[in-house]
């Protein structure tokens, strides 16, 4: 079985969106999704009967976001954002992080330099689509 890469995910290619409109698009982005899961054990038995999976958790760190012309013109501010999406699209399907809500918001300045924002954020709800 082969698999066909058509190319990567670049910054156009991962966004926020607020209400179904783009707000800003994100350069490069970090995911970790844990869950807490436990055993259940049962008197006399030597090992758990069973394992119990707990809630998801979603993290996601986004790094140097670009407010979109029209965000810009709407005077978004990125410390104002509640309840909203990232979206991955890759070669061959979208991942959407939904209910999204920021836990940290740092920015970084250097003479000559490029202001660089990191958002950091939890997400309620992870869906995969085709592309």
């Amino acid at each position: 079985m082969s698999v066909h890469i058509t190319g990567f995910p670049t910054s156009s290619d991962i966004w926020l969106e607020l209400n179904g409109k783009k707000v800003a698009v994100v350069q490069s982005y970090r995911c970790a999704t844990t869950r807490e899961s436990a055993t259940v054990e049962a008197f006399g038995e030597d090992e758990p009967v069973a394992a119990v999976q707990g809630p998801q958790h979603h993290e996601i760190e986004l790094t140097r976001l670009y407010a979109t012309d029209e965000a810009i013109a709407d005077n978004l501010s990125f410390h104002d954002l509640k309840d909203f999406s990232l979206v991955i699209c890759k070669p061959d399907r979208r991942v959407i992080y939904s209910g999204c809500q920021w836990s940290g918001i740092q920015e970084e300045g250097k003479l000559r330099e490029m202001v660089v924002e990191k958002l950091s954020l939890v997400a309620r709800h992870r869906m995969e689509s085709g592309a």
